[in-house]
């Protein structure tokens, strides 16, 4: 099998104090994630996968971050056929990588460079078409640690930030022995 799954996301607030109303945070993010794997056993497949994500965060005043991360590693499917064109099936992944951060606050610019371990899991659906093409959604919960060291005028910081995510995506497989390998 090999497909990926694509994020799109755009977000913009705004905040009231005492009346008054004010620009809050804009936010853009985009994501995509390809993945390659193969059916070891029926209903079970193991593959390699990569998640890329790039995010935009404007804040009031021109304030801008920017991060980008990288990741990849293994998953693991298990598909439960739930009629002659549908399975439902549960993902679990793990990551290992990078990602890359710009903050830009007034006329001051950072970089940073992070290392991430991240892991995965939750259901999904498949809808299979005849020719092997399969449209999935997933609602997958995410847990990731990133840490970094970084020094900004002779003070040096050790950094840890664990992130929590709940992530509903859409994606499309394409299975190179047609559906009829997922449901038998």
């Amino acid at each position: 099998m090999i497909g990926s799954t694509i994020g799109l996301s755009n977000t913009h607030s705004k905040v009231t104090n005492g009346g008054v109303e004010a620009p809050g945070l804009s936010a853009r993010q985009f994501n995509i994630s390809p993945a390659m794997g193969y059916f070891v056993v029926n209903h079970f497949a193991l593959g390699l996968g990569a998640d890329y994500t790039f995010n935009t965060v404007t804040e009031p005043g021109q304030d801008k971050t920017t991060d980008s991360d990288l990741l990849f590693g293994p998953f693991a499917r298990l598909y439960i056929p739930a009629g002659s064109n549908v399975a439902l099936f549960f993902v679990g992944n793990f990551g290992f990588g990078n990602s890359k951060d710009e903050q830009i606050i007034g006329e001051i610019k950072q970089s940073i460079s992070t290392n991430i371990f991240a892991v995965g899991a939750g259901p999904g659906l498949t809808v299979y078409a005849n020719q092997g093409f399969g449209i999935e959604t997933i609602l997958k919960y995410n847990f990731a640690r990133s840490k970094f060291d970084t020094e900004n005028a002779g003070v040096k910081t050790n950094t840890t930030t664990r992130t929590n995510q709940f992530v509903l995506s859409l994606g499309m497989q394409f299975y190179f022995g047609g559906i009829r390998r997922v449901q038998n």
